[in-house]
């Protein structure tokens, strides 16, 4: 494909104005709740399209429609997941978690939530809590970054180093700047044009297509293509469908997307926002599978593509042979969108663990806010360099990057979270045993090829043996003290 320079100018239109908003809240950053929690100023659409655009990251627009077009309507088990998880999260986490991270001494990251919610001295929640928000970020980061490689080795036909670069430097140049408002106003634009893209694309694809019907599709696909209940190769298999709805758990312990609750203006405002996200999830998920499906037939079989991880090109492909230079530039932006949405935020979690987390809480216990503040900015640095290293094998699977992540942070997080903010009996010990049993399960069942050959997705048993510890470890460990029920009793009965 030639450089087309209607792309070309698309592309810079969109990286000025995402460069300009970072600059812009530079200016409204003043102290660390600016930069890491935005004030707690957001409002209902914000919050929902930040939270959303942050948590649906490449893998909406490259993973899950390959998946969709190699495997057929089976792929949908994991949109489902995701599309149960984002109801429950936004329904049980989103106004506790808001309640309790304020009442919690205005706890501003998840790590210092953690320790104020047991009343404790301690550092050391808050530096597990570092340690794995640093290990699994850096896997998370490093698919944003391949994401924004990928692209710009497709459209540009740049070396795929040069390609990483170029993503790399643009999403690390606005969250450097701006913080959580920047963050969180780039992931609102983003993730409208997110959605409007999913949309567009597929019913183009559709309308374009001669003759489309489901049984063109089937014939291009398979028999079993159109059935949910089995891939394309007439395979039904139980532990797929788990795997698929387990998706759903991870959201219970995303630091990025649980940051979003905290920094709401009003707890009152999250059932609005609530019902923004799930529209928005529900249509861009279905979308997203839907691209998969009618390219297919719009392609005329799989023939183009040698496996799953090379049809991660697919939205792209229909992109530019549907629509002219100027408006596949914009419709090819969501990709970096998608990508950079996700990025800014977990660098932006991920330094806020170094600096508050561990520099703060362990060295500098009277840093000034300022201090703070240009400590996290170098964090940043730093992590997106290590991520950038991670990233720079060019075979990286986007959905592969993403599923380990997402599989670490839900069973680290995920039944702690749930936990501290619905049983007063959790303890500070049972909490920290969840955590690391929760990370080394899944580092070992990726890893260890006779647990990884069962084809069960690892949040599964990483989430239920988290749960199982924490329960057992707080039971056989004292009642917590009276000051921290109490404080339980204070955040549950909070209106703010």
């Amino acid at each position: 494909m030639q450089l087309d320079i209607g792309i070309l100018i698309a592309f810079i239109i969109y990286f000025a104005l995402m460069v300009w908003i970072g600059f812009y809240f530079y200016r409204k950053s003043n102290n660390i709740s600016d930069y890491f929690l935005g004030g707690r100023s957001l409002g209902s659409w914000v919050t929902a399209l930040s939270a959303q655009a942050s948590d649906m990251s490449g893998w909406l627009l490259l993973g899950l429609p390959a998946a969709a077009f190699w495997s057929g309507l089976s792929a949908a088990w994991i949109a489902i997941g995701l599309a149960l998880g984002t109801y429950f999260n936004w329904k049980l986490v989103a106004v506790r978690l808001r309640k309790f991270t304020y009442v919690a001494d205005d706890s501003i990251t998840i790590p210092q939530y953690l320790q104020n919610r047991f009343c404790s001295k301690s550092t050391a929640i808050r530096s597990v809590c570092a340690v794995i928000i640093f290990v699994f970020f850096l896997v998370y980061t490093a698919s944003a970054f391949s994401t924004g490689a990928k692209l710009f080795q497709y459209v540009f036909h740049f070396d795929y180093v040069v390609a990483l670069t170029v993503g790399a430097v643009i999403i690390i140049s606005y969250t450097f700047l701006g913080g959580f408002l920047a963050a969180c106003w780039t992931d609102f634009i983003q993730g409208m044009l997110m959605f409007a893209a999913l949309i567009i694309v597929p019913v183009a694809a559709a309308f374009t297509t001669s003759g489309i019907s489901p049984e063109l599709i089937a014939g291009f696909g398979g028999s079993n293509y159109l059935n949910l209940f089995a891939d394309a190769s007439g395979r039904v298999a139980l532990v797929t469908i788990v795997s698929g709805l387990v998706w759903g758990l991870g959201y219970f312990g995303m630091p990025h997307i649980l940051v979003r609750f905290m920094a709401i203006k009003d707890s009152s405002m999250i059932k609005k926002s609530r019902i923004i996200a799930m529209v928005w999830v529900l249509i861009s998920l279905c979308a997203a599978v839907f691209v998969g499906i009618v390219g297919i037939a719009f392609l005329g079989g799989r023939g183009v593509y040698a496996d799953v991880g090379a049809a991660e090109v697919i939205f792209m492909d229909l992109v530019t042979r549907l629509f002219p230079g100027f408006i596949a530039g914009i419709l090819l932006s969501a990709i970096l969108a998608a990508a950079m949405s996700t990025a800014d935020s977990q660098l932006l979690v991920a330094a806020s663990a170094v600096s508050n987390d561990f520099y703060k809480a362990l060295f500098r216990k009277n840093a000034s806010d300022r201090e703070l503040m240009w400590v996290s900015r170098t964090a940043v640095m730093v992590i997106a360099v290590v991520a950038y290293l991670l990233a720079l094998d060019p075979n990286s699977s986007v959905m592969g990057l993403v599923s380990y992540a997402w599989a670490g942070f839900g069973s680290s997080f995920g039944p702690v979270i749930l936990l501290s903010l619905f049983w007063k009996r959790l303890t500070m010990k049972g909490a920290v045993a969840g955590m690391v049993v929760g990370g080394l399960t899944v580092v070992l069942w990726e890893n260890v090829p006779v647990l990884a050959g069962t084809g069960l997705y690892s949040l599964a048993p990483g989430f239920a043996l988290a749960l199982a510890v924490i329960v057992a470890v707080s039971l056989l460990d004292r009642e917590p003290s009276k000051e921290v029920q109490d404080l339980f009793e204070r955040a549950k009965a909070a209106r703010i």
